[in-house]
């Protein structure tokens, strides 16, 4: 099938439809409902009939957004009306919700008449937080706009006119820094002279470009003062007439820097490029066909096109998903009464600057694992780099607060912490270790140095305060790579090849000089095996943790640690466990990495060290020891071993925390079986932290619960072990380096 089937198989499919409602309270029993509805609602009523911005506080509005259409402009289908519209509104709610959980009712008004979809929409005020305007036509949606703005005490957005105004700006701030002209001097051409291109003349305006350098042109020509006088443009293009001879777009762009397309495909010609400035900025963002094509502008000319389009298949895709979501999210989080100048400006600026940062893998895999790197090929993030909610809304609701647009106060610190916490349980848990390592940092070895991911790794970690990274290996190498990619910092390099290092192979060999290794084998080891380095490093006290594992198979990574640095006094077994994150629940799972055949005195040590981990995210653990059966309803050695673990932990007085098994998984986490049938438990709810009866089980388990049952891994961390270790597994991110980094810096800061 085309894409023209499969978008109609898409949409039919059961449910019809691409949004739904769902409840965000309990609705399972009698009172739940009588709470929900009849009689309980009456108490909310009262208090919003009281104070209506208690509406806020009880209700859904603060974070629904109304997506108000006529459908007289639906993209470039044209005035196809407004039943027409609804499969591209609640598009538009499915953006809302996946970028920045906001929930959008979506409006279909069939009404062409201004004034009455005005006095439509203000009538619909007290149900939303916002009012997101698509699809209108000009030069009505003008009008709309700016009374709906002054009329309503909520924002009201128009994104067609604003959106690629923003996005664009973002990426002219960038473009512009690129080619080493200043914004002030920036000749600038729009072919195209519709609502969205005046709203992007009139925001460039407010980025710094001079009115008096902007030229634009409509299917006429050049908008010029002698059409104005005449009466042949209406009033928002008069805005832009220009004192200039009469002319059409070829004419306007010659000598220009920067072309701004938001018209119709293909009527820019390479001569016509070649006609600009020097290092010229072209934004052709008719769609889907661009004013000029991307190969074709580039090809045009031999210094550098710094290009953009509406589309996703060439680099710089000027797409509105990236403005407003996040627009919105931080205008709703303080109740604010207008989306202004400021607030748009914020956001373009706060694009700017994350396009200037190094980018996570994920969203390079999601774009075909192409670099992604501040330059000609990219100058505005990508719309699924998720730290576009955490730059941007927080830089509108600053701006909103400051320019006096906002009705609260927020904290942007723990604004930016609730934002995490949106986006999944996980982030929302790694920013308390975070934090905590941010409190204390520690120097932190990484092994295999020279690896693209670990060097960038390095950079964030020091980049956001974390620790204090040392990256293992060749120098020079590793130096050069941190240029290529861009990054402007100076690590910290343990280079095995420069440094004297004669007493890390002495150590080494006298801790394994027993274990069959020579003095000459282990020089060749500290000089050869970054592992064996790192683990004396921090054995020795010259780094506090170790991270290794990228390219290594787990056994392998973990060997060296274990022969050199080994377990802590009181602990003979190490364990790995993973925190798995659900959207209202966070388990950790033990051993999934380790251990292939516990006994019972290894399942009770890996338990007390899971207890302590969940701790340090600060997490109070509940423990269930898993097995097959409940409580002795199977009775063999299997069976046997966690019943024996979970009995001697509860007789430790050690362990304060509650401890029970062997018990099933369900058991361990379904409250009404705990409670209903084994209400005896020592568990008054249910387990936070499972302990899997082996290896297999347990690295099963966890599989299963990421992969089918949607949790987000954090892992595997290494417990148990006498100085902070942990073993990366191959084919880690950038982001699990970080947040590995995180746990062994507050690893370090417990064992002082």
């Amino acid at each position: 099938m085309g894409l023209d089937e499969d978008s109609l198989e898409y949409h039919r499919t059961d449910p019809p439809g691409k949004i739904e409602i769902s409840t965000t309270k309990p609705t399972n029993t009698q009172r739940d409902l009588s709470l929900a509805y009849s009689p309980g609602v009456a108490a909310p009523c009262m208090e919003i009939a009281d104070d209506e911005a208690d509406s806020y506080t009880y209700t859904a509005k603060g974070n629904l957004v109304g997506v108000v259409s006529n459908g007289s402009a639906v993209l470039g289908l044209g005035d196809i009306g407004a039943a027409a519209s609804k499969p591209v509104m609640e598009g538009k709610g499915v953006l809302f919700k996946r970028f920045a959980d906001i929930d959008v009712f979506d409006i279909e008004l069939d009404e062409a008449d201004p004034e009455e979809l005005i006095t439509a929409t203000k009538m619909m005020g007290p149900t939303f937080g916002g009012i997101n305007l698509e699809d209108i036509k000009a030069p009505e949606c003008f009008t709309i706009e700016e009374r709906l703005g002054e009329e309503m005490d909520i924002p009201v957005f128009h994104d067609d006119q604003h959106g690629t105004a923003i996005i664009s700006g973002a990426a002219l701030v960038n473009a512009a820094d690129i080619a080493g002209k200043a914004l002030e001097d920036l000749e600038v051409v729009f072919s195209g002279a519709g609502a969205s291109a005046i709203a992007t003349a009139r925001f460039y305006v407010s980025l710094g470009v001079r009115r008096e350098n902007i030229t634009m042109c409509d299917s006429s020509g050049i908008i010029t003062a002698r059409r104005a006088e005449a009466g042949d443009v209406n009033e928002y293009k008069q805005e832009f007439a220009r004192d200039l001879p009469e002319g059409d777009l070829a004419d306007a762009m010659e000598g220009a820097d920067v072309l701004v397309g938001l018209s119709a495909g293909g009527i820019v010609s390479q001569e016509m490029v070649r006609s600009m400035n020097e290092d010229p900025i072209i934004f052709a963002m008719a769609n889907p066909d661009p004013e000029i094509g991307y190969e074709e502008a580039k090809a045009a000319r031999d210094d550098t096109v710094i290009m953009a389009t509406g589309r996703s298949d060439y680099p710089n895709q000027v797409n509105n998903v990236l403005g407003f979501p996040f627009i919105f999210r931080g205008a709703l989080d303080v109740r604010a009464t207008e989306i202004n100048e400021e607030m748009k400006v914020a956001c373009a600026r706060a694009l700017a600057q994350l396009a200037r940062e190094d980018v996570p893998d994920a969203v390079v895999k999601a774009y075909g694992d192409e670099p992604l790197q501040y330059g000609p090929d990219y100058i505005i993030p990508k719309p699924v780099d998720p730290r576009v909610l955490f730059r941007v809304a927080p830089a509108v609701a600053e701006a909103a607060m400051e320019s006096g647009a906002a009705r609260t106060e927020i904290d942007l610190e723990e604004y930016e912490e609730q934002l995490e916490a949106r986006l999944g349980k996980s982030r929302e848990m790694m920013r308390v270790v975070l934090n905590k390592a941010k409190s204390d940092p520690k120097r932190v070895a990484l092994a295999e140095g020279e690896n693209e991911k670990m060097i960038r790794a390095a950079y964030q970690i020091q980049e956001q305060g974390i620790a204090m990274p040392i990256l293992i290996g060749d120098e020079s190498e590793i130096r050069q790579t941190a240029a290529n990619l861009g990054l402007d910092f100076e690590p910290q390099v343990a280079d095995p090849a420069v440094g004297d290092y004669e007493a890390y192979a002495d150590r080494l060999h006298e801790l394994r000089q027993r274990k069959g290794i020579t003095r000459t084998e282990a020089g060749e080891l500290i000089a050869t095996d970054s592992n064996y380095f790192g683990s004396v490093m921090v054995e020795q006290g010259d780094a506090d943790a170790l991270l290794t594992g990228l390219s290594y198979h787990y056994p392998s990574a973990l060997r060296p640690p274990l022969q050199v640095i080994g377990t802590a006094d009181d602990v003979d077994y190490a364990a790995g466990v993973y925190m798995l994150t659900f959207k209202n629940r966070v388990i950790f799972i033990a051993d999934a990495t380790v251990n292939q055949n516990p006994d019972a005195d290894v399942l009770e040590e890996v338990t007390k060290q899971t207890g302590k981990l969940a701790r340090r995210f600060n997490v109070e653990p509940r423990a269930a020891l898993l097995s097959y059966s409940n409580f002795g309803s199977v009775n063999n050695e299997g069976t046997r071993k966690p019943r024996r673990a979970a009995a001697r932990l509860q007789d430790d007085p050690e362990v304060d925390f509650p401890v029970d098994g062997e018990m099933q998984a369900d058991t361990a986490v379904v409250e009404e079986i705990l409670e209903g049938t084994y209400g005896f438990s020592e568990l008054e709810e249910p387990a936070n932290v499972l302990v899997f009866p082996n290896l297999e089980a347990g690295n099963i388990g966890y599989k299963l619960l990421q992969r089918l049952g949607g949790a987000e891994a954090i892992g595997p961390m290494l417990v148990g072990m006498d100085e902070p270790v942990h073993v990366l597994q191959r084919g880690d991110e950038v982001k699990d380096i970080v947040n590995l980094a995180g746990v062994a810096v507050v690893d370090a800061q417990q064992d002082e």
